[in-house]
């Protein structure tokens, strides 16, 4: 699976791809360290490295032509995150509640 793919190797990047790319996001987030986001726009493609630090996006097939999956693939590899405190703590906090189970 991609994202355990990403999840054994730090700093790397994944994309699921499925009809609407909500289930394939639910299971990407099952797995440790994964940060998957849902992207169906360019601007959801580059919050969810600038705001989340999303290691992995998933793109609805169905939804989209293969020209703008392709666009928000480049999109979200463009972007880089910040790592400013706001953003920074909300990362952490979806860390958290991955170890604990609680904010």
């Amino acid at each position: 699976m991609c994202a355990e793919g990403v999840a054994a190797d730090p700093g790397s990047f994944g994309i699921v791809l499925g009809g609407s790319g909500n289930g394939e996001q639910m299971a990407a987030n099952k797995v440790k360290g994964i940060r998957a986001a849902l992207v169906w726009s360019i601007e959801t493609a580059k919050l969810a490295r600038e705001h989340n630090n999303a290691n992995v996006i998933s793109i609805g097939g169905r939804m989209h032509s293969e020209e703008f999956c392709l666009e928000l693939v480049d999109t979200f590899l463009a972007e880089s995150f910040p790592g400013d405190e706001r953003h920074v703590r909300r990362v952490n906090l979806i860390s958290k509640y991955e170890r604990d189970g609680k904010l």
